[in-house]
């Protein structure tokens, strides 16, 4: 590798922020449509003990439920074999193993055939059977995340586990959501490592208590090899850790990563061993091992053969000799030559380097990397209060008192937490899952957890000598659990230093002093703590938890934690006779299944409760069916169901000309479909879609002129012919489209950047429209050859029938008051429409031709024909042809050039289009670089807007973020073009195109993938236009020669049926 300097990693919450915005995007639409967008076929966990592990399927199935990963994804946890600590390799082995077994056993008739198949290698028996079910198992994509063991450095999470503790990065992304866990950020950026495995299999092995931030869509691995992703490192951290020693000889060097073979790897090395190892870059620093593998192809094959074959007799050898096998030292040196012969001496080492040696090992080393480590208590609050705590929901599905009424510092976490009145919180204390209620004073830096304080009012003062609250002293941990066979709940605390493996001998401390001094000051004796045979003293093993009420028990700890005094030794002597547990022993007594009851039960009623206020005191801000599907857990909540329904009748009566119909009918249609009583959620549902309607007409009429009475009345002179000719551009949007899209326009501010342009040299919309007196009725044609002819006009009224041709001209005869106009007392209509654009084209083709025929018919009234009078008419056109849509596409055709165009809502609406004054340079550039290409595909745009406008009604908060997004690019793309920065925009058109997937998954198909995918080496950005799902797509080449070497490219490709279009930008005339 080259010295050339290379940035290491986000340095910014921002651009962390970004990474993991892309990441969770695409894990949501692989759940979403894993057809398109592959997810993983398994997600497996290590767990230390049944229990563990039966605690982790439950977690597995909640974030199944929350739609992490789609059904077609196994998903389950795997103990380690009777709670043996066998070492991360033999734990690797064994959960491949157990994978096998599970899916074998959920297998279909045929896939059974498959993993039973004895034609493998043409053998037969045990070796036939191994070798079928590795060929179907290495066809598998799988995700390992090893999560066991007994997180002695974060106790507070051992119930837990460390890869489920609460990490509330982008929240507020989602704030009615369930409170975002370490384990879902470790999902949403291992989704985007699955495309680097392509069609071949393969695993890809994580730990539980790191989240690498780092873009993994750019991960690059070799086929049929193993690889370790790395990252630069000082020689001070790197001789803490892992080195990996990349060859220096051919290998893949790029401007964020590198790709090498692996020729070496040293274990905590001293700076002489990386001199002596060459693993010293040319730039001072070295490869650290972030503890990220994958294997692939045949190293995948080789790995899953020697599971099945030999994982049973591994660990057995290993039980037995009370020794482990590490993943990290062990089993991926069986991938480098350079250490087989270290290898060989090691426990089981001839055996791994029969079984895998024949594959190499590669160091995937990026440069764009954030290793975010959650191995002590200390660092998990780093992680939430130093340079990411810009990514921090620090309020998080939490009910709190008003704050008059209790003093929580403002940099104070609170997650899925009820706090009354009289409870104080410090400074960057992290507060989760609990109830906490009466005078409570927690410190600073502390953390609580899973502790339910709802009854403290009710203790007895004797017991707590006169002490009027309870308080967590500064940098204090604090958590409850319940034990096993109804033993009752114990209250577990430390502090936030304590390392429970350090014994007395080397200085270990109990809330932070020194265990010395703690035995001192509560004039206790160490065999009070351990037994006499204890090899171990250390917290880990202090029998220090008393298992008694919870007031006795907040009254001892606060004893033991120093901030209470017990002058009459009245608490010691309590602590000595009580029943008490220390953490190891509590680690092996956990009730796993009363703890994951109790903290369902207590975020439903957080839920509910959340619900309650919305709907009682609120605007229905909040997503209602979000909370609902939180309420699942609840037992009672049908009896929540009813009890907010109660609130209908008069809710909107507080808020008149604030609260939307459309809304208030929303959130009733979800709870009725919550309660079961889908009959009348149905008709609630046709008040949702008319209230749109009306709401849209009522901003666009409110304030315009009514027709005079001279127009309306008739007039028995001679009226001369009148004829009306409307040709119009079609429009393709660059950003900013949804935000001009009813009901969001009608209630936030819109912006769309979008361009008129004319195809293969002419303007393809157009209508004409001229009176007749060879008839007094009215006669429609279009470019299809079909024809009507209607006499009686007043049978043209809507709803119309969807199959209806003709509806789109009906209805701008509606709009625009003609079927009233003294125009038709002595005359009838000829209207003629044509569109010489593709159905489904996603270039606005129909409310360009309803602006083209509603613009014909004001010039054929002599009424007021502005572009801008037309717009607003094409909106109630829209609503009632019952298609929906926004402002942008009448507005691109309307308006000639390139626009930003903003809306205000307001009665009426505002509309304000500003034409970018553009210079020839640019428009010959633009027009050089980029390609306008027909997909082939069909859409329906009417189709995918009740999907996203259903989910706007329901105020679904990811939806609406990235609808602000998407406005704010088009603020952001004016600027780059005004600017000439084409380049730019491409960014902005990528970011808009994965905006769009996140409004709805299926807005791109396989076919569509396909030509971005082919297109990608050319350009600086793509999308669909309009809704997207098919229709138009732009192609942002980097430069004219890129421009057209793809333009060949598409025109000779063999599998992709596209069609590229000449087109001009359509200046004013």
């Amino acid at each position: 590798m080259d010295a050339r300097p290379r940035r290491r990693r986000p340095r910014t919450a921002e651009e962390a922020a970004a990474t993991l915005r892309k990441a969770w995007c695409r894990l949501r639409l692989s759940a979403r449509d894993p057809a398109r967008v592959p997810p993983w076929d398994a997600v497996v966990l290590t767990a230390a003990s049944p229990q563990q592990a039966a605690l982790y399927n439950r977690q597995l199935e909640r974030a199944r439920a929350l739609g992490r990963f789609p059904a077609s994804t196994a998903a389950i946890a795997v103990p380690d074999p009777d709670g043996a600590r066998i070492g991360s390799g033999a734990a690797t082995l064994h959960a491949v193993a157990a994978l096998a077994r599970h899916l074998a056993a959920q297998a279909s008739k045929e896939e059974i055939g498959e993993f039973l198949s004895e034609e493998a290698n043409g053998g037969s028996g045990d070796e036939a059977a191994i070798a079928a079910a590795a060929g179907v198992m290495a066809k598998k994509h799988v995700l390992l995340l090893h999560a066991g063991g007994d997180s002695k450095r974060v106790p507070w999470a051992n119930p837990m586990g460390k890869a489920f503790l609460p990490l509330p990065y982008l929240a507020g992304d989602n704030p009615d959501g369930p409170v975002p866990l370490l384990f879902d950020h470790i999902l949403a950026i291992s989704s985007s490592a699955r495309q680097a495995f392509n069609n071949q299999g393969g695993i890809f092995i994580m730990t539980g208590d790191v989240l690498p931030c780092f873009d993994a869509s750019n991960l690059h691995l070799p086929e049929d090899a193993a690889c370790f992703v790395t990252v630069p490192t000082t020689l001070d951290v790197a001789a803490n850790h892992g080195v990996v020693v990349a060859s220096k000889d051919g290998g893949v060097d790029k401007e964020t990563y590198s790709l090498c073979l692996v020729d070496d790897l040293l274990q905590k090395p001293t700076v002489s061993e990386l001199v002596e190892g060459h693993a010293i870059l040319d730039d001072g620093r070295a490869l650290l091992d972030t503890g990220i593998i994958a294997a692939r192809g045949k190293a995948w094959q080789d790995l899953v053969t020697l599971a099945l074959s030999s994982s049973h007799t591994v660990i057995k050898e290993l039980m037995t000799s009370n020794k482990e096998l590490s993943l990290y030292e062990d089993l991926v040196a069986a991938w480098v030559p350079a250490k087989h012969e270290w290898l060989r001496k090691r426990p089981l080492g001839k055996e791994l380097i029969s079984a895998l040696g024949k594959q190499r090992i590669f160091s995937f080393c990026s440069y764009d990397f954030s290793f975010l480590h959650f191995g002590t208590s200390v660092e998990v609050l780093d992680h939430l209060a130093g340079s990411y705590s810009g990514l921090v929901g620090r309020r998080h599905m939490c009910s709190l008192p008003e704050t008059t009424a209790c003093d929580i510092a403002a940099t104070a976490i609170i997650l899925s937490t009820q706090i009354s009145s009289g409870v104080s919180i410090g400074e960057d204390s992290l507060v989760y899952d609990s109830v906490l209620c009466g005078r409570i004073r927690i410190g600073s830096q502390c953390i609580v957890v899973a502790v339910n304080i709802s009854e403290f009012h009710g203790y007895n003062p004797q017991i707590l000598n006169g002490s009027t609250c309870f308080t967590l002293p500064d940098r204090h941990c604090l958590w409850e659990v319940p034990l096993v066979s109804s033993a009752g709940r114990v209250l577990v605390y430390c502090g936030l230093h304590d390392n429970p493996k350090v014994s007395i001998k080397r200085d270990g401390t109990f809330c932070g002093k020194p265990w010395i001094n703690v035995l001192e000051d509560l004039r206790i004796q160490d065999s009070d703590l351990w037994d006499s045979t204890s090899q171990d003293k250390c917290l880990w093993t202090a029998k220090l938890f008393p298992v008694m009420s919870l007031p006795e028990m907040l009254n001892v700890g606060m004893w033991l934690m120093g901030s209470a005094c017990d002058p009459d030794g009245k608490i010691a002597s309590l602590w000595r006779k009580s029943q008490r547990i220390s953490l190891e022993e509590l680690h092996h007594a956990i009730d796993y299944r009363q703890l994951c009851t109790e903290s369902s039960k207590h975020q439903a009623d957080l839920a509910a409760d959340i619900a309650k206020a919305c709907l009682n005191y609120g605007l229905l801000g909040r997503n209602l069916f979000q909370l609902c599907e939180e309420m699942l857990q609840k037992d009672t909540r049908l009896s929540v169901y009813e009890e907010l329904l109660s609130f209908f009748p008069s809710h909107r009566d507080q808020y008149p000309g604030v609260l939307p119909q459309s809304r208030e009918y929303q959130v009733k249609m979800d709870l009725l479909r919550a309660s079961g009583d889908l009959s009348t959620a149905c008709v609630v549902e046709e008040k949702v879609w008319a209230s749109i309607a009306s709401e849209t007409a009522s901003a666009i009429k409110y304030g315009s002129k009514e027709p005079s009475s001279s127009n309306m009345s008739s007039n028995h002179g001679n009226l001369h012919p009148r004829k009306a000719v409307v040709e119009l551009p079609v429009r393709v949007d660059f950003v900013g489209g949804w935000s001009d899209t009813p009901p969001w326009s009608l209630e936030r501010p819109g912006c769309v950047l979008n361009m008129a342009i004319s195809l293969q040299g002419s303007l393809p919309v157009g209508a004409m429209i001229e009176t007749t007196e060879d008839h007094l009725g009215v006669r429609i044609e279009d470019d299809a050859g079909r024809n009507v002819y209607i006499d009686n006009l007043a049978s043209i009224s809507s709803p119309f029938k969807e199959s209806d041709p003709f509806r789109l001209v009906k209805s701008a005869l509606i709009v625009t008051g003609i079927l009233g106009h003294k125009i038709l007392s002595k005359s009838g209509l000829n209207i003629r429409t044509w569109a010489n654009v593709p159905r489904g084209s996603g270039l606005g083709t129909s409310s360009i031709l309803a602006a083209a025929v509603v613009k014909g018919l004001f010039q054929v009234m002599e009424d007021v024909e502005s572009d801008d009078n037309v717009a607003r008419a094409v909106l109630v056109v829209e609503q009632i042809m019952g298609t929906g849509g926004g402002w942008q596409d009448q507005i691109g055709g309307l308006y000639p050039g390139i626009k930003c165009t903003q809306s205000f809502p307001g009665q009426p609406l505002r509309l304000q289009v500003v034409p970018l004054l553009t210079t020839p340079q640019l428009i010959q550039e633009l027009e050089e670089r980029l390609l306008v290409v027909f997909t082939g595909q069909v859409r329906l745009a009417h189709q995918v807007l009740q999907k996203v406008v259903t989910r706007y009604l329901r105020r679904d908060n990811i939806l609406i973020s990235s609808i602000k997004r998407l406005a704010e690019l088009a603020k952001i793309g004016r600027e780059a073009l005004m600017n000439g920065q084409l380049d730019e925009l491409g960014g902005i058109l990528l970011e808009a195109w994965r905006l769009h997937q996140e409004l709805d998954p299926f807005c791109s198909n396989k076919l569509v993938d396909e030509l971005f995918a082919l297109a990608d080496p050319y350009c600086c950005g793509y999308k669909l236009v309009g809704a997207g799902g098919g229709g138009f797509a732009l192609l942002l080449a980097k430069n004219p020669s890129c421009a057209k070497e793809l333009r060949r490219a598409l025109e000779e490709s063999a599998t992709l049926d596209v069609k590229v279009y000449d087109w001009n930008i359509a200046m004013p005339r």
